[in-house]
């Protein structure tokens, strides 16, 4: 009876290492980077605004549709800058832009880089929140967790060389003379 048992746990062990060479591609990262897009950007966002207790955004695909098109305008120009504001507009979105080599970064990577400026945010009123003194070391944390802030739309949009990442923001943050948190 033991030598049949440990034939079967033989068996199993290599079963198992077979199941888990055929996962392997999948595992590794062959899939698309950006594949379940917009659930992960917004639960990237999320995540980091539960841990202060500052409620969830909920995804806006109005928001989604106005990013991608600020991202097709990127690939075209083949660099980063924001979306003119309009002095007009009685509720501007908040906008976070990011790009970087195309197909390297996952989006988990991606808005990491925003939320990594927290080790430079310091708490008080905006914009006065960077220990470095360079609003530029925090206005995208700042952005993902402004308080009032409620809704996200993003889009990722490949360039020939760059994959270029715009999300939009409703109620835009980052307001001179505001706490973010």
């Amino acid at each position: 009876m033991a030598g049949l048992s440990g034939r079967m746990g033989r068996l199993t062990r290599t079963l198992a290492l077979v199941a888990l060479a055929a996962a392997s591609p999948l595992l590794q990262g062959a899939i698309d980077q950006t594949a379940n897009s917009d659930q992960r950007l917004l639960a990237s966002h999320n995540r980091e605004r539960a841990m202060l207790g500052i409620p969830p955004l909920a995804w806006n695909e109005g928001l989604a549709r106005d990013a991608a098109a600020w991202g097709r305008h990127l690939t075209r120009v083949g660099y980063l800058v924001h979306y003119p504001d309009n002095p007009n507009d009685p509720d501007p979105q908040g906008e976070n832009l990011w790009a970087g080599t195309r197909g390297y970064y996952s989006i988990e990577d991606m808005v990491g880089l925003w939320i990594a400026e927290k080790k430079n945010y310091r708490a008080g009123v905006f914009p006065a929140n960077s220990r470095t003194n360079r609003l530029d070391d925090v206005a995208h944390y700042t952005q993902v967790m402004w308080r009032s802030s409620t809704d996200v739309g993003c889009a990722v949009v490949r360039g020939r060389q760059d994959d270029f990442l715009v999300c939009r923001y409703s109620e835009g943050g980052n307001v001179l003379g505001e706490r973010p948190f």
